[in-house]
């Protein structure tokens, strides 16, 4: 089922593809960017979202990372691919520096962990350069957070085939799954 624009009487309005597989989150984040100025079209997995391009051209987006079926960076290079010129924010509550250097290379222009809001996302849509002094952070990754890292490397050089990343990493399949399904420390 496709959401159509809930706000389209102004044609002027610039189109805002928002893309999550929480249908609450899609609901209050759909709200809060028509009160600012887009139409909004809500889609809930890569496919719907492509379903929806076929009569809604995005100049924005916002992309979770995990859905069902194919991740979002699928979504962000085939976004691209229709037209350049959209710009994509993609959105994770399971941040990692793999994911991240994937979206921005795939051509996202920000890379946001959850809990997001509105305001935050207008800023990132409004930033497109990059900022040279960015704070670094001195402190070096946790164990966990070093685990995390790794494995979400292995996954995607194995593009997100768990069996076969399960076994790259020596591990048994089940193991993997319930890692990838915690949050990363």
């Amino acid at each position: 089922m496709t959401t159509l624009p809930k706000n389209n009487s102004n044609d002027d309005l610039p189109n805002l593809l928002l893309v999550d597989d929480d249908k609450v989150f899609c609901s209050v984040l759909e709200k809060a960017m028509i009160k600012r100025g887009f139409n909004v079209i809500c889609a809930h997995s890569v496919n719907h979202a492509l379903e929806c391009t076929k009569t809604f051209s995005p100049e924005f987006a916002v992309i979770d990372l995990r859905l069902p079926g194919q991740s979002g960076l699928v979504l962000v290079e085939k976004l691209k691919a229709m037209d350049s010129g959209t710009r994509i924010i993609m959105l994770t509550g399971y941040a990692s520096i793999t994911t991240a250097v994937e979206a921005i290379k795939l051509g996202a222009i920000h890379y946001l962990a959850k809990p997001v809001d509105a305001d935050e996302i207008m800023m990132s849509f409004g930033r497109i350069e990059g900022n040279p002094s960015a704070k670094i952070n001195t402190e070096l990754l946790s164990v966990g957070q070093f685990e995390w890292e790794y494995i979400q490397r292995i996954l995607l050089e194995n593009n997100g085939n768990i069996s076969a990343t399960a076994k790259k990493l020596n591990m048994h399949r089940r193991t993997l799954q319930r890692k990838l399904n915690k949050s990363p420390l």
